[in-house]
């Protein structure tokens, strides 16, 4: 009887450790449950230069690692958000902060959204010029005032209550934009534009959050406001459907609440990200002549990337840490570079 009693009990330990181990195998999995998606921007890369598309990709992934250390410490997806795009916008190799495009007088004025899926608070700006960083303005104006968007000199004098040194507007000089903006002059209509970025997480939390900024559409009227700061239209997070951000002609996204009506169509018609977004971007906007793209995650870490344009670049990373870069053409074969060291 003794020794039947000792097999059950070294039964049971066993039955113990093993369901010890799965647990602890689960919560590894889950604590390793994190993704961040960004986007350079939609648009014709057919007339990109390879030394461009090659500066974007490394300036993708430098920014991706930001967002990915962010993530992997244990982070919230708004702080990934936030650090991976003030890396783009510093990097000037994009349409958005040190690289936005210029109006029609020749000065940038820049958008910004952030929004945290957890909470559905929001902060954007729009139409500023003298401010380094559009993004964190945005976090500031969703953190530190009661309302959600501020713009041009209203959102620059808030910008200096929280002690934002306002720069001088020759801080966003950038030959590559100013060249364009004379041959958009000299042309007498836009040139071609892509550069608007984005970023999209989902932390080990469970929680989302989106943010996108831009310079906008070149030789844009002074003043002109796109979808990107516009909540719903370019950007858009709620945990019980997904996160969004989108690029491209921002007066189509704007008509059709794009960002929005992706996450609606998630939680209403139980669609997937993919179906939902594909839908939107690739019938609707096509129908409708309208140009660009979206980067779309769920809270199970499923993800969208559609475009109806020659190319949107992407950069995607999970908790094993391997950064997948594509989207510069439609048949362009992914890279994966290590977002450690």
């Amino acid at each position: 009887m003794r020794h039947n009693g000792s097999m059950k009990i070294n039964g049971s330990i066993r039955i113990m450790a093993l369901a010890s181990s799965s647990l602890l195998a689960a919560s590894s999995q889950a604590a390793d449950n994190f993704v961040l998606v960004a986007h350079g921007g939609a648009g014709d890369y057919s007339k990109m230069t390879p030394p461009i598309i090659e500066a974007r990709r490394e300036g993708m992934v430098k920014a991706i690692r930001v967002g990915y250390a962010v993530l992997a410490g244990g982070g919230a997806s708004l702080d990934a958000v936030e650090a991976t795009i003030r890396e783009l916008e510093d990097s000037g190799l994009y349409d958005a902060g040190r690289g936005a495009y210029y109006t029609k007088e020749g000065v940038p004025e820049m958008d910004a959204a952030i929004m945290d899926g957890r909470t559905l608070q929001a902060g954007s700006v729009a139409s500023v010029k003298r401010i380094a960083n559009p993004i964190h303005l945005a976090r500031l104006v969703m953190e530190k005032t009661p309302h959600v968007l501020l713009v041009a000199e209203g959102a620059e004098e808030f910008a200096k209550s929280q002690g934002i040194e306002l720069v001088s507007p020759y801080y966003f000089y950038n030959e590559r934009e100013w060249k364009r903006f004379q041959d958009a002059q000299q042309a007498k209509q836009a040139g071609d534009g892509h550069g608007t970025v984005g970023v999209v997480a989902l932390d080990k939390a469970g929680n989302l959050a989106a943010g996108t900024s831009t310079g906008g559409t070149v030789l844009k009227m002074p003043g002109r406001v796109g979808d990107s700061p516009i909540i719903g239209a370019g950007t858009y997070a709620n945990n019980d459907s997904c996160a969004v951000s989108a690029t491209g002609t921002g007066e189509f996204f704007m008509r059709n609440v794009v960002a929005s009506d992706i996450c609606a169509r998630v939680r209403y018609l139980n669609v997937t990200v993919q179906q939902a977004a594909g839908d939107v971007v690739m019938k609707e906007l096509v129908e409708q002549k309208g140009d660009g793209g979206v980067i779309v995650l769920d809270r199970r870490g499923n993800i969208a990337t559609p475009f109806n344009t020659t190319g949107m670049m992407t950069a995607i990373v999970h908790g094993d840490g391997k950064i997948k870069l594509s989207g510069w053409s439609k048949n362009a074969e992914p890279v994966v570079v290590p977002a450690g060291p």
